[in-house]
């Protein structure tokens, strides 16, 4: 029953647009048309009859569209032995090319593996542990200044006392 309701919403949806096309009284909209569409159809024919150049070049509609091909060039430009020549040049690198392809064909079936499909889950914990990983790197800079501002500090005393040792020493010899 609701598949004859279906048909019957569709043919009627046909009807308001072939009203809609040809107008309230049906057929005779679509007259109008088609006589429209001839007259136009023979006015072209008989431009086109009159000029010699628009003759040829429905004549050379083909070539036309040929040449338009944009693989039109290569084919001209290099001859199909020269792209077998290519072809086998480049064997090697088409074969390794093919093997590397069958080994990710092989490996296909890992990323559909429960680990790769959790990857989502864990992109919280991961935001989380990225955070904590600069707050230490932070902290190691931090702590980096800190050692070489004391070993800076305890240089500065050590070659104050080198000085004074070495002032002290120079002033000994010269007493005696």
């Amino acid at each position: 029953m609701a598949a004859l309701t279906d048909v019957q919403r569709l043919q009627a949806r046909v009807e308001e647009l072939e009203r809609w096309v040809y107008g309230p009284n049906g057929t005779r909209g679509s007259r109008k048309v088609a006589d429209g569409l001839v007259k136009v159809q023979v006015a072209l024919g008989n431009i086109a009859s009159k000029r010699e150049r628009v003759k040829i070049l429905y004549k050379k509609i083909e070539d036309l569209i040929k040449y338009l091909d944009p693989e039109y060039i290569d084919r001209i430009a290099i001859p199909d032995t020269s792209k077998l020549q290519f072809i086998l040049a480049e064997e090697q690198f088409i074969l390794s090319q093919v093997a590397l392809l069958e080994q990710v064909d092989t490996l296909v079936p890992m990323l559909d593996s429960a680990p790769i499909k959790a990857v989502p889950e864990h992109a919280a914990r991961l935001q989380h542990l990225a955070q904590i990983h600069i707050q230490q790197q932070t902290l190691g800079i931090t702590l980096t200044c800190y050692q070489t501002m004391l070993l800076s500090k305890q240089f500065v005393q050590w070659d104050e006392l080198l000085c004074r040792l070495e002032a002290a020493r120079q002033v000994k010899p010269a007493e005696e």
